[in-house]
């Protein structure tokens, strides 16, 4: 009996020891540290809401995410955001093609003017052999990526007039993040572009010291920029934002495989459902999002291809010279894969 009892308890402590040793072999963080530039209240914080809740749900807990929006483990620089990650300041991310494309040469893809006519083109891009080739390039780079997200198409938006030619940008104030791409962009359509964080921008447009910005209209929403004198919105779909979730390989290295495989999972989920999130109101019949918008006051331009041809033709000299940039391989795959999709 006392034998029987013995191998039954010693049987059952080495249960327990095997149901406990991913955690506690692996020298999991009691919190692991998740760098957002914009919270919850954004389709991009969802996004690392969504991300951060299916994590601890698939490994039942043993990884804990917390959320810092407004880059603050940086101090609000949006720039420094990939270095600080691959150092290991922070530890996981979803971060944005735009800010990441100093760092990474590539993520100019995205940023090239008038490259995604539409979602279908994002889509065949991100989701293809390019999207593979990109997170080769990542991995490269020193970190683990797992999913796409997305920020969504950026229009421009103003305090002075309608804007439906190059012209109507000439010696225009717009707040542009700090891309050396972007600020060629601006330039050769006559504006000013004046590089600042979003921290800085919304008090810069609410004093008048820029006159407009660019970002996608779920962001103009939640950020109420109507009432920061942005009274007039062009939509142009002039460049596509994808996000990307992402792992410092350290961290990456120090779970389990199969916890690896759960965070992995839930990036994917989370980054599908985000997408859906950042187009809602812009997919549907009619595009909701924008008849909301008019009902603020704000004067809503949709440009006819005509129109929209005149901005692709005024950027093509900035396209052409940082496609050499970027590499004519990557981008000459990446219109082919525009050109094939399936609308």
């Amino acid at each position: 009996m006392k034998l029987r009892t013995f191998l039954a308890s010693a049987v059952a402590a080495a249960a327990a020891l095997a149901f406990a040793t991913p955690a506690l072999a692996q020298n999991y963080k009691s919190e692991y540290r998740m760098s957002l530039v914009l919270g919850p209240a954004f389709p991009w914080g969802k996004g690392g809401e969504l991300w951060a809740n299916k994590v601890k749900e698939k490994t039942q807990g043993r990884i804990n995410i917390k959320l810092y929006p407004g880059v603050s483990l940086i101090q609000g620089d949006q720039t420094r955001e990939f270095s600080a990650l691959r150092q290991g300041v922070i530890d996981m991310a979803i971060g944005s093609t735009i800010n990441w494309s100093p760092q990474v040469k590539a993520l100019n893809l995205f940023s090239l003017p008038f490259l995604f006519p539409d979602y279908a083109a994002v889509d065949a891009v991100t989701q293809g052999d390019v999207g593979k080739s990109l997170f080769q390039t990542l991995e490269k780079a020193g970190v683990v990526p797992l999913a796409w997200g997305e920020n969504g198409y950026r229009e421009i938006s103003n305090s002075k007039h309608p804007i439906k030619t190059p012209a109507d940008l000439k010696g225009m104030k717009i707040r542009v993040v700090g891309s050396p791409l972007f600020l060629d962009t601006f330039t050769a359509l006559g504006a000013n572009p004046t590089q600042m964080s979003w921290a800085d921008a919304q008090p810069a447009m609410a004093s008048g010291a820029v006159d407009g910005q660019e970002n996608p209209l779920s962001v103009y929403q939640a950020a109420k920029l109507s009432t920061v004198a942005q009274k007039y919105i062009t939509l142009w779909n002039y460049m596509n934002d994808p996000l990307i979730f992402v792992v410092n390989k350290d961290i990456w290295n120090s779970w389990t495989p199969a916890d690896r495989e759960a965070v992995k999972q839930a990036a994917i989920e989370a980054g599908r459902e985000e997408i859906a999130i950042a187009r809602k109101g812009m997919v549907e019949e009619g595009k909701p999002l924008l008849k909301e918008i008019a009902a603020g006051g704000v004067t809503v331009t949709q440009l006819t291809p005509a129109e929209r041809e005149s901005f692709v033709k005024a950027t093509r000299p900035v396209y052409d010279k940082w496609k050499g940039q970027i590499g004519a391989d990557l981008v000459n795959a990446a219109e082919k894969a525009i050109a094939a999709r399936k609308q």
